[in-house]
């Protein structure tokens, strides 16, 4: 076995081990650029993130504001400002009844918050045999022990299987890969398996309301969340709608469940919400779920060392102002009009089978063979081939794979800042057919 070293040469620990990276030193508006003067378009918010683009004044004053006041203080002692007029303020935009607001740093976090409220939830409701976690397959929400165990992301789940916990897994409805009357697209998957686990043991349904990477932004049937809504009350299952990527008005609406007209028990929210210039995400639950909690022992039994932080939460605050002030989410859903129309042309090259999603979200799934669907073997590396042809190309997507049979399938995501303009679409679009006449030409895939 060859000891020769394969890393780069830095002192930072990175994801990817093989691999060196541009460095970015500057971010302009839907722009990045590295310390070369190269210029990127961020299609992607980095990893669906910075909403608002950089270089938003209001949020650095705000938290360079909020630093010279006070730093840190423990939110089991005290409370401060900026969490309690954020908290406010997403009281007037989450749907109805999602009026209080937990605070903290990631979607993981918020996702494995969430998890344990809905269980504590039943606990205190004197339920104690409500412990199990129904999600669906492909999904994913997060990378933390229990978020992991609720996500289908196998090639993360593997190495850590003896550490998870037992999820009950039901098919995500995918409308490109699904028959319309399938227990997927009707949810009666869900009553199937709140059936065949017993009403009894069941504590929560999570699901993220617009797909996010795992299935390329595929959007439900427009009834499909208040069947999911209607089994959840009649089986007295807390619904989780995980809004981490798909919220913050990403789809053009606040909350992309708003889209089909019920309101979850408990919303994480997380990425978006501060636009990037902070780690911050948020549960926000029903005065429901928390009632029990709050007339019982008083405590939710989770701890965060920068849960209700002043300054990630002076951040939000401030992004969330930013938003409202400037029209972003319906910006954001006539933008995507335009967004999905160019996109659309997409639909006609080689290798792309579905062009989807709603709002400023959008997945592009590669197929081998368009009239089967049948997707590119794994082995190909079709989408991380893609990806790295589009940086080249000054072009930053998201990838995911294996969403098509848990093993093989190719996507990318495009989830653009909400100021992007019409020219920079067309941009993104005559990019990416330059980064897909060289995926093909890589992958010596037959046009």
């Amino acid at each position: 076995m060859s000891t020769a070293r394969r890393y780069p040469e830095t002192g930072v620990f990175y994801r990817a081990l093989d691999r060196e990276f541009p460095m970015a030193v500057r971010g302009e508006g839907c722009w990045l650029i590295d310390d070369k003067g190269r210029r990127y378009l961020d299609a992607c918010g980095g990893a669906y993130v910075a909403n608002l683009g950089h270089g938003v004044s209001e949020v650095t004053d705000a938290v360079a504001e909020q630093i010279r006041k006070i730093a840190y203080v423990n939110g089991t002692a005290f409370t401060n400002e900026p969490a309690e007029l954020l908290a406010a303020e997403l009281r007037t935009l989450n749907p109805k009844g999602l009026d209080f607001a937990y605070f903290l740093s990631s979607g993981s976090e918020a996702v494995e918050a969430a998890l344990k409220l809905a269980r504590q939830h039943w606990v205190e409701s004197g339920r104690p045999g409500k412990h199990k976690i129904i999600a669906r397959t492909p999904g994913y929400h997060g990378n933390t022990l229990l978020a992991l165990s609720a996500s289908a992301r196998e090639s993360y789940k593997k190495m850590y299987g003896p550490w998870l916990v037992p999820v009950t897994m039901i098919p995500a409805p995918y409308p490109y890969r699904c028959a319309p009357d399938s227990p997927a697209m009707t949810a009666d998957a869900l009553e199937e398996a709140i059936l065949k686990e017993g009403a009894g043991t069941v504590a929560a349904f999570i699901a993220e309301p617009v797909g996010g990477s795992s299935t390329g932004g595929s959007v439900p049937p427009r009834d499909y969340y208040k069947r999911v809504r209607a089994i959840c009350d009649k089986y007295s299952v807390l619904f989780i709608a995980d809004e981490v990527l798909s919220g913050s008005g990403r789809t053009g609406r606040w909350a992309a469940i708003e889209h089909f007209g019920v309101v979850p028990d408990i919303m994480t929210l997380g990425k978006g919400l501060s636009g990037g210039y902070v780690p911050l995400s948020a549960v926000i639950a029903t005065e429901k779920v928390i009632a029990p909690i709050a007339n019982g022992s008083g405590s939710f039994k989770h701890a965060q060392t920068f849960s209700h932080s002043p300054v990630i939460c002076a951040a939000g605050l401030a992004a969330v102002r930013h938003i409202q002030k400037r029209g972003l989410v319906q910006r954001c859903a006539e933008m995507g009009v335009v967004l999905h129309r160019k996109l659309s042309s997409l639909a006609s090259l080689p290798a792309v089978g579905d062009v989807r999603g709603l709002g400023l979200l959008a997945g592009i799934e590669f197929v081998a063979d368009k009239k089967t669907k049948a997707p590119f073997p794994r082995k190909l590396k079709f989408a991380e081939t893609f990806v790295q042809a589009a940086q080249e190309a000054g072009l930053i997507v998201w990838p995911n794979v294996s969403q098509a049979d848990g093993e093989n399938g190719d996507l990318v995501m495009v989830a653009p800042p909400f100021i992007i303009s019409e020219a920079e679409i067309d941009e993104l679009v005559s990019r990416f057919k330059t980064a897909l006449d060289k995926t093909l030409e890589a992958c010596h895939v037959h046009r």
